[in-house]
């Protein structure tokens, strides 16, 4: 694997290495002395002390304690000596065929190549500590460096990098400063840049704003300088492996079960939705477990900035918007893939956000044979999100009155979920409203379910309830033409 320098001991390597096509076959050159003005470069291209300086940095040999030391204490060697050994390793290897290997082969070759340069700069690690390293370093050659370890963690749902020193996550709704540190500005950009590389973007001062996603469709945003004063930002809305459920939701307190089973009804009655809330109060989580209700023999089709959705069906068609080139051309907008969407023989659409002028071209779905549709706003309440979709469709550029726009929303729209993240960290739909029709020139709804603040219990949480109005909804008649009228009566009670 690795094309490695002044090592002529390790024959038995230098044979693999022979066999896997690295440089094995050529002589390894006596390592010429360095000096200062020479020395390596890491991968961020800040200067790393030469071999003589660290050895005379390292720290002298201590006698064995009696007690092993503390975990803290072994993190803190292996991060002092990550930044010291990352640039000796590289230069050792042959990055090329590195890339083809396994991680395992890789961590086993790696091994090796560590430990014979922890010996050279006389480093005070054990066996433990190694292990560590090489799984730090392989992070930093093959994943997201220092946060990789995070994305593995079903525990968090949000990973926030404020620049190389400061690295925050989401766990149970609460925010978290973490230890985890990036070397430096470069250390951050250079893991943005192999993010949004994969998916064939690009971030550098010429187009300092990105969204992208992650192989396994975790969303990304990243901000980098001059934009970003304090050091490029990272911010990750990890993909939840578990599949939510609007079943789990109810065990999880997020709705009731009673509104859990209103809002099936109203997902297999072909409703209109629009999910409305604030960042990160658990909109995409609800739209995906909503999606569940739709009968697997339809045809979807989903309009995203960063695909994220995670739907279950097996017919859907997945769509993604496309930034500007550096010239200013090739953009395609989410209003440009939704009037495409109308030619693809749609059952249902599903956008990912509305956030400007399609707001005009979802209603007009909505209002032509595309019942069942679904998407996202951000707004604080039911009424907030409809005044939002209305200044939206102004957006668009077309003239409209405003009565006519009202029109428009009240026979589009069918039901606005809230939802909110609490200042206890859950997330839960706080009203479920419905859109009655018109009066004179206002858009007319009721509410069918609302939470209700009660006090707080010892623990921290959140005490209250999901109050059901009693009344009958506007759509039972919907329900009724697929013959799910009296469920919907007992769900109300």
């Amino acid at each position: 694997m690795f094309g490695r320098r002044g090592l002529e001991h390790d024959a038995d390597l230098h044979d693999r290495l022979r066999g896997l096509g690295g440089r094995a076959d050529q002589a390894p050159p006596t390592p010429a002395p360095k000096s200062p003005q020479s020395a390596p470069q890491t991968a961020s291209g800040g200067a790393m002390p030469t071999r003589a300086e660290s050895a005379a940095s390292a720290p002298p040999a201590a006698p064995a304690p009696a007690a092993p030391a503390p975990i803290s204490m072994r993190t803190a060697s292996v991060a002092e000596a990550v930044p010291r050994i990352y640039p000796l390793a590289i230069q050792r290897i042959d990055t090329e065929v590195a890339a083809k290997l396994e991680r395992e082969e890789l961590a086993r070759q790696l091994t090796d190549v560590v430990s014979e340069i922890i010996v050279e700069l006389k480093l005070q690690l054990n066996h433990a500590e190694q292990r560590q390293l090489v799984t730090l370093l392989l992070d930093d050659m093959l994943g997201l460096g220092p946060i990789e370890p995070l994305l593995g963690d079903e525990g968090i749902t949000d990973i926030m990098v404020n620049g190389p020193k400061r690295v925050y996550v989401e766990r149970k709704g609460k925010l978290e400063l973490t230890d985890i540190t990036f070397r430096d500005n470069a250390h951050v950009m250079s893991v943005a840049t192999r993010i949004v590389t994969q998916i064939g973007r690009r971030v550098d001062e010429s187009t300092p704003l990105v969204d992208a996603r992650l192989m396994d469709g975790s969303r990304v945003n990243i901000i980098v300088p001059p934009l970003a004063i304090d050091g490029p930002s990272i911010s990750i809305r990890k993909y939840s492996k578990k599949s939510i459920t609007l079943d789990v939701m109810a065990r999880q307190a997020n709705i009731s079960s009673a509104m859990g089973s209103v809002l099936k009804i109203a997902a297999r009655s072909r409703l209109n939705i629009l999910i409305s809330g604030g960042t990160g109060s658990g909109k995409t989580t609800l739209l995906n477990a909503m999606s569940q209700m739709i009968d697997p023999t339809e045809r979807i089709v989903t309009i995203e900035d960063a695909a994220e959705l995670q739907l279950q069906q097996p017919h859907v068609v997945r769509l993604e918007t496309r930034p500007a080139n550096l010239e200013g051309r090739g953009e395609i907008t989410m209003r440009d893939l939704l009037k495409n969407a109308l030619r693809m023989r749609p059952d249902r659409i599903i956008l990912g956000e509305i956030r400007s002028s399609e707001a005009l071209d979802m209603l007009q779905a909505m209002n032509t044979g595309h019942d069942g549709s679904l998407s996202t706003i951000h707004a604080n309440r039911p009424r907030e999100a409809l005044t939002r979709l209305e200044n939206l469709v102004g957006m668009a550029g077309i003239q409209l009155p405003a009565k006519a726009v009202r029109q428009q929303i009240a026979a589009a729209v069918h039901l606005i979920l809230q939802i909110s993240r609490m200042r206890d960290g859950i997330r839960r739909v706080t009203s479920v409203t419905e859109i009655v029709g018109m009066e004179g020139d206002v858009i007319t709804t009721q509410d069918l379910f609302t939470y209700q603040y009660e006090g707080e219990l010892p623990d921290g949480r959140l005490k209250g309830s999901f109050l059901s109005s009693g009344m009958r909804p506007h759509f039972i008649t919907r329900a009724e033409y697929y013959g799910l009228d009296q469920a919907l009566s007992e769900a109300m009670g």
